[in-house]
């Protein structure tokens, strides 16, 4: 081997030391950098007519395992959506009270229960009287506020629906750019590491939203393919369409055509709105709570509703109505038409005949509400009647169990707190397997000591290199004095 030949070999080895040194320094800067892979320096030998020539430098490798990678992304989407369906079912909960039966309606009904029995005490007392009415107005509030507020709960998921809908859109557009950018970079032999750790931070956003697999294209682009089947990208980005709808009302479903649904090109990507499609992420668990949790809620406050008004205004209860008159409960101030149950929670009312306020006598709880004059003041018995009416068992539709008034909203309740229960047993099982998995995804990652050990390598190389080049320095003089 000539001296060139040599100095040509140390130099290629000087410069394939720099890189690696380069690299390293790399990685231990972005040790704790979200995204980054850790890179590694691929090196291979040179031949030049049968003698070595030295070391090449054949590009830069990411360190990391797709296949965590993926698992942990959809074990993301996962704990993303289930953590939201648990906010909700907390907040459901403080609106209407947890089963323990102190809060919320259960404690307005013990209450209310508890009006009638100190007024059956005392009917003459004109205080207690008023009790009852305050008691039966606390509960209609509740039951107003309830309804109220999951609608309002409803009209805010379906915002949150269009700005999740918008992220994705632009995170997917981020996407198409960023694969072109690589694209470029390849083809003129630069290093698309750091483009592609920026798309790995973006593809994680929209893995959030929607579990997704990365699938390989040419030039180092890739392809997004939902769990659900529906291709979010490849090559241009097709944007997605959602339409919010500024308010919300008890009765408005996509179903109806009431609410909007998913779309892409002006057309639904599934029968139902984007469940399918985008199943197992944030977005489905958006569409899940309008279109069945919450609405199942009202059905079931609607329901509790119900059954107080038919209660109340049964004849039996009260001799003195006349058939189809309301009892001690309205529906907005009209007799309840059991056609129309579909957000009865929200227009409960207590009878103006009781309301001072609107001229009404709490008195008449005592007399009757078809009184036509006063009755004896200390005769309780419409009094014990309507007690009577609080604790009935009854069935508030066919096929369902018997139950008092107390027993129907502790079951409201009950199964509210056990939908949030299972939820958060969900959430702790969802969090924990996006730890486990996100651990093993760091044990790819930049380990300081690791990269202190290849930093030592490197210099005792580059040493090395530089003591063959000062030897051949010297053979060079030593032939030039000859």
């Amino acid at each position: 081997m000539s001296i060139s030949q040599a100095f040509a070999n140390a130099l290629t080895g000087l410069s394939a030391n720099s890189r690696m040194a380069e690299v390293v320094s790399s990685n231990l800067a972005n040790a704790m950098t979200d995204g980054y892979a850790r890179r590694t320096v691929e090196l291979s030998s040179q031949d030049l007519g049968g003698h070595g020539a030295g070391v090449r430098v054949d590009g830069i490798t990411r360190q990391i395992n797709r296949a965590v990678l993926s698992d942990r992304r959809n074990a993301g989407a996962a704990m993303s959506g289930v953590d939201a369906m648990t906010d909700m079912l907390r907040r459901i909960e403080d609106l209407i009270g947890g089963s323990g039966g102190n809060a919320g309606l259960a404690a307005d009904v013990a209450r209310l229960e508890e009006a009638f029995v100190a007024a059956g005490a005392d009917p003459a007392s004109p205080i207690r009287l008023e009790a009852i009415v305050d008691r039966l107005s606390d509960l209609a509030t509740a039951l107003n506020r309830a309804g109220d507020s999951v609608q309002t709960f409803r009209q805010e998921v379906d915002a949150q629906i269009s700005s999740q809908i918008e992220t994705l859109n632009t995170s997917l557009e981020q996407v198409a750019k960023l694969n072109g950018d690589i694209t470029r970079a390849i083809y003129s032999g630069l290093d698309p590491s750091a483009l592609i750790d920026q798309r790995q931070i973006v593809i994680d956003r929209v893995a959030e939203l929607v579990p997704l697999r990365e699938m390989d294209r040419q030039g180092g682009q890739v392809a997004l393919v939902g769990l659900g089947g529906i291709v979010l990208l490849d090559g241009k980005p097709n944007p997605f369409e959602f339409a919010p709808s500024p308010t919300i009302e008890a009765g408005m479903s996509f179903d109806s055509g009431a609410l909007s649904g998913i779309m892409r090109r002006g057309e639904p990507i599934d029968t139902v709105g984007g469940l399918r499609k985008f199943a197992g992420g944030a977005i489905e668990a958006s569409l899940r709570l309008r279109d069945e949790i919450l609405p199942q809620t009202q059905e079931g406050l609607d329901r509790f509703a119900r059954d107080l008004l038919e209660r109340f205004a049964d004849p039996s209860r009260d001799p003195t109505l006349t058939p189809g008159a309301p009892g001690l409960f309205t529906d907005a101030g009209a007799t309840f038409d059991p056609l129309d149950e579909m957000g009865l929670a929200s227009r409960i009312s207590v009878n103006s005949l009781l309301m001072p306020s609107l001229g009404g006598d709490p008195a008449l709880v005592r007399d009757g509400l078809g009184s036509a004059g006063t009755g004896p003041v200390g005769n309780a018995a419409q009094i014990d009647r309507w007690l009577q009416a609080l604790e009935a068992r009854l069935a508030a539709a066919p096929g369902l169990p018997s139950e008092d008034t107390a027993g129907r909203v502790a079951d409201l309740q009950g199964r509210m707190s056990a939908a949030r229960i299972n939820m958060e047993d969900r959430l702790a099982f969802e969090s924990a397997r996006w730890e486990t998995l996100r651990e093993k995804e760091l044990t790819y990652g930049v380990d300081s000591d690791q990269e202190m050990q290849t930093l030592m390598q490197i210099e005792q190389a580059y040493s090395a290199n530089a003591r063959v080049i000062q030897t051949l320095d010297s053979m060079i003089r030593t032939l030039m004095e000859i």
